[in-house]
């Protein structure tokens, strides 16, 4: 009995140390969790209390089903969570070689990362290029698709703005590769810990608290502005501030909201910043039991009537499997319920340059996959 219970002792340090060293492999020896903020710093933001950032309206998780059901869901559930076949991918790299001829532009290049070409400025959002929204290169969410444009074909940036510190939307891989062309980040306030950690130079990183703006060439002014979510790499609760972005030119606005729920603080950007030409907001990748910190896309048409935004451009959808709905229902159901709301839906194909004041027909392209298992069109 002893020797097996020695036995089997060896065989668990032996599967744990191989499983911390395939960790520490494709965590990048844990570098892709990121760094640690001085909370010093931190106290600067009115939402940082007593260690963590919080939001001024309270957040929960609404377990309706049960724990049980609701794991048993996740396992188990039937729902065509991931397309069967390849989505459609437009390369835009001719139409981004010429300005926009109304001064505004748009790229969505899948999930969160957009593209924005905004009165003489080009910004991207959230960007996030590799084949995993993970800290690990071999387990995780993976893509359904391949970025529809290579990261060293982008065009030059004058800024790049993170909402928050999760794996969708900050990627390490993507940070490093963008910080070599000098590109400044704009991040919620100790966001810059992690890109410090992955050699991102102080000269790069500007760190923002609600309400506070940079001014970019020409005079854009770049706002983060409130949202209602949380952030963490690992197990530090809400070690950062998450944001949505605000983008002011002399001509055009625009709206990104990065991940949130609800908020009245849509009705507050409105009165400083609207009307908005284009409002981006997150549809997918949410559950109605997440309905405090993902808006889905009810709601998402909601968010844009209270942004007084005519247009709506869906995020963050259509890239991962990160929760338990068919892949293609937020985007039917705000497809569905846009007319009645008097919202009009811009759904451009991944890659798809738009110039939303044009309010360019975008029909719905998901409507040529099939929705169940069956042959690819």
């Amino acid at each position: 009995m002893r020797r097996f219970v020695r036995r089997s002792g060896l065989v668990l340090s032996s599967l744990a140390a191989v499983l911390f060293l395939a960790t520490c492999a494709s965590t990048s020896a844990f570098e892709a969790f990121g760094g640690t903020p001085d909370p010093t710093a931190l106290a600067r933001s009115p939402a940082y209390h007593d260690g963590s950032f919080v939001n001024e309206e309270p957040t929960g998780l609404k377990v309706r089903k049960g724990v049980g059901k609701a794991i048993g869901h996740f396992l188990l559930g039937d729902e065509m969570r991931e397309p069967i076949c390849p989505l459609p991918l437009v390369d835009p790299s001719p139409t981004l070689a010429t300005p926009p001829h109304s001064g505004f532009r748009v790229t969505w290049l899948g999930h969160s990362t957009t593209l924005i070409e905004l009165d003489g400025v080009t910004v991207l959002t959230d960007p996030q290029w590799s084949e995993r929204a993970s800290p690990s290169s071999i387990a995780g969410p993976k893509r359904f698709h391949p970025p529809p444009l290579a990261l060293e074909k982008l065009p030059k940036l004058d800024a790049v703005v993170i909402s928050h510190d999760h794996y969708d939307h900050l990627d390490m891989a993507t940070v490093k590769a963008l910080a070599a062309t000098g590109v400044t980040f704009h991040v919620g306030l100790g966001v810059g810990a992690h890109l410090r950690r992955w050699g991102v130079k102080e000269s790069q990183i500007a760190e923002h608290i609600w309400w506070e703006a940079a001014t970019l060439p020409g005079g854009v002014q770049l706002v983060s502005t409130p949202s209602r979510h949380f952030s963490g790499r690992l197990a530090a609760r809400d070690p950062t501030l998450w944001t949505s972005w605000t983008i002011v030119g002399p001509k055009h606005r625009v709206f990104f909201s990065g991940d949130t729920g609800m908020t009245h603080f849509f009705t507050d950007i409105a009165q400083k910043f609207g009307p908005f030409d284009l409002a981006m907001i997150e549809i997918g990748q949410w559950d109605p039991s997440w309905s405090d910190i993902h808006l889905g896309p009810r709601n998402a048409l909601k968010a844009t009537q209270m942004l007084s935004s005519p247009r709506l451009l869906p995020i963050h959808w259509g890239t991962f499997n990160l929760a338990l709905h068919p892949w293609s229902q937020p985007v039917e159901e705000a497809y569905v319920d846009a007319v009645a709301d008097h919202v009009k839906l811009l759904t451009p194909k991944l890659g798809e340059p738009i110039e939303p004041t044009d309010d360019p027909p975008t029909p719905p392209w998901w409507h040529d996959l099939p929705p169940m298992a069956s042959k690819c069109p």
